[in-house]
């Protein structure tokens, strides 16, 4: 880090602590000078105004998303609070993303803003239709490849790190060593939550800067049903254990043709809220890696509702939800292949998606930037958006036959056990991504008459 780096680094340190003093005395009236100082922090124009439309909502004291900042500043304990601001809004967003277009500028390639990560394939459960459930189980990321990958990430700018697997807690020790070494960094892991110990739950505590994400199917019965039986009261005793000891964490769902209903009601919702969660991934079913099937995939309908529910509960629910499908429109279409992320498995293989299962090469056997330049992600990227409607972003489901020109184009291998032809795969998708074409069309329309109409 050069002189000024480090320069800047120190005073930004010194002002984020009184900051964050400033606030905790009274942090509902002092919230809106903390904006006031995170806008003129802010390096970039894009960012400043972000954070003049976000005011409005987070001041506003019958506002939502004014009430999860207040669960935020109440219920979360200061470090990771503290964690929160300065490595995941300040590193990764005011002073990583700026860093990352400076690279992509100098090298010609494009820096994403995050890394999803597999340091193990293994698990402790066998879940139905896993779509990591396919990869060879044996395969690990040794501590040195993974401390390299970090080390080499930060130095492109790149503060935010996903874990993901098989279960990634079961390199519980390993991932909390590198969370205390990169302690400028955000780690986030999602996890079954069965592996979540009050031992474990202190040392998250200790390093601040590491949350995680608990994977659900909705309900008891549902979650059960997939996970074993038993799961979703361990599920929700790990929440316990989180939210007692003030840590930042969320949930994780799935939703299929046989639990989209669930998902989408309010006591879903409601009860994740009150069992602490501040944040939600939803993730549409996508028929890869284990016991493939495209009849539990979502129908269009469903997954309208799906899309419909998260625009409401963003007006309504006092958490953050987030649908990586549906979400199109806000990402501007897919986010993979080095655009905003990638995926290194626990073979080390360099994936475009975590459900793209091709690559070109390994991260054991080259540099972080020189993963970027992978055949496949250059492939990605020419196409990207694949759809002119965000609400159809994926190459894999929703336009299948970009997909497999990308595979051929790139000459990537397949990743899983048993070799998937991405023809084939494009062939018994394409009825399905029509399907949903039609809906997202309506969808569209209806939210672009909306817009017009400044409802």
């Amino acid at each position: 880090m050069s002189t000024v780096r480090r320069m800047e680094a120190y005073l930004g340190e010194k002002v984020l602590q009184q900051g964050l003093n400033y606030l905790a005395r009274d942090p509902e009236k002092n919230l809106p000078l903390l904006i006031d100082w995170a806008e003129r922090l802010a390096r970039q124009d894009k960012h400043k105004q972000q954070i003049r439309t976000a005011r409005k909502w987070l001041i506003d004291p019958d506002s939502n998303w004014h009430k999860l900042a207040r669960r935020v500043l109440r219920e979360v304990q200061p470090k990771s609070r503290e964690c929160l601001v300065r490595n995941f809004l300040i590193n990764s967003w005011f002073y990583g993303i700026p860093r990352q277009r400076e690279v992509s500028d100098r090298e010609g390639v494009n820096v994403p803003y995050t890394i999803l990560i597999d340091p193990t394939a293994r698990c402790n459960l066998h879940c139905t239709g896993c779509w990591a459930g396919d990869y060879d189980q044996r395969p690990e990321l040794d501590l040195e490849t993974l401390d390299r990958i970090l080390g080499e990430a930060r130095e492109l700018g790149i503060y935010f790190i996903v874990y993901s697997g098989g279960e990634p807690l079961l390199r519980a020790s390993d991932l909390l060593a590198l969370a205390r070494k990169y302690n400028d960094m955000a780690f986030h892991a999602y996890t079954n939550g069965t592996l979540v110990t009050e031992d474990l739950v202190r040392q998250l505590a200790e390093v601040g800067n590491f949350t995680l994400a608990f994977s659900v199917e909705g309900l008891r019965e549902a979650t059960d049903a997939r996970r074993g039986r038993g799961v979703f009261d361990r599920v929700m005793h790990a929440m316990d254990l989180m939210r007692a000891a003030g840590l930042i964490f969320g949930f994780s769902a799935t939703y299929t043709r046989k639990n989209t209903e669930e998902i989408a009601s309010d006591a879903f919702i409601d009860l994740m809220i009150e069992k602490g969660c501040l944040f939600g991934w939803l993730f549409t079913y996508v028929p890869v890696g284990k016991d493939v099937d495209t009849e539990l995939m979502a129908t269009p309908e469903q997954r309208a509702l799906m899309y419909r529910k998260v625009q409401e509960w963003r007006q309504t629910k006092p958490i953050a939800v987030f649908d990586f499908w549906n979400d199109g429109e806000l990402t501007q279409g897919c986010i993979a292949g080095g655009r905003r992320y990638f995926h290194i498995n626990a073979a080390g293989e360099i994936e475009p998606c975590a459900f793209i299962h091709y690559a070109n090469g390994n991260i054991k056997e080259m540099s972080l930037k020189e993963a970027l330049r992978s055949p496949i992600f250059q492939a990605y990227q020419k196409r990207q958006p694949f759809n002119n409607n965000m609400l159809q972003p994926c190459p894999l489901i929703d336009n299948p036959l970009a997909l497999a020109e990308i595979v051929r184009e790139s000459g990537a291998h397949p990743t899983q056990v048993h070799a998937i032809d991405a023809l084939e795969t494009a062939e018994a998708l394409l009825e399905c991504a029509e399907n949903w074409g039609r809906q997202a069309q309506i969808l569209a329309g209806g939210r672009a008459q909306a817009e017009a109409s400044g409802s």
